[in-house]
C-alpha cells in the first residue's frame, strides 16, 4: 500500500513541482520529468498488486495535497535554484527510503512477494534519484 500511496504522491508532487517550474530555466528540469515517468510506472504497478490481493488503493487526502502544493509554491518563491530544489528532493527520497525499509522489516514476512520486490525496486528508484540529484548541489 505504502509504494502506491507514495507513488501517487510523488505524481502529483512532481506535476506540482514542473508547474511552478514551467516558465524557469532549470537544468533540474529533466530529472523531474524522468522522476514523473517513475512515479507513474510504480502507482500502476502497485495498485495492479493492490486489486490483485482485493485491497483497495487509497489516494493521498486532499490536506496532504494541499499542504505539499503549498509547501512546494513557497519553497521555490523562496530559491527556485536547482541546488534548492535538489536539497528539498534529497531530504523527500531519503525520508522515503527509511519509511519503506522499515515498512519492509515489519512485514516482510507477510507480504505478497510481487509487492515486496517492488517496494524494493521503489528504495532503488529513490537511491538512483538521490545519486542524479546530488549533481546539483
Amino acid at each position: 500500500m505504502h509504494v502506491y500511496e507514495t507513488s501517487e504522491m510523488g505524481v502529483f508532487s512532481t506535476t506540482s513541482l514542473l508547474k511552478s517550474l514551467k516558465n524557469r530555466e532549470n537544468k533540474i528540469k529533466h530529472v523531474l520529468e524522468m522522476e514523473l515517468k517513475e512515479y507513474e510506472k510504480f502507482m500502476k504497478l502497485s495498485k495492479k498488486i493492490l486489486i490483485k490481493n482485493k485491497i483497495e488503493p487509497k489516494n493521498s487526502n486532499l490536506m496532504t495535497k494541499m499542504s505539499s502544493s503549498l509547501g512546494i509554491s513557497f519553497e521555490t518563491m523562496k530559491d527556485n535554484s536547482d541546488s534548492a530544489i535538489s536539497s528539498m528532493l534529497i531530504e523527500g527520497f531519503t525520508m522515503g527510503i527509511t519509511i519503506l525499509e522499515t515498512k519492509i522489516e515489519k512485514y516482510h514476512k507477510v507480504c505478497d512477494k510481487k509487492y515486496l520486490r517492488i517496494c524494493k525496486d521503489f528504495i532503488k528508484f529513490h537511491n538512483n534519484e538521490v545519486d542524479k540529484l546530488k549533481e546539483f548541489l
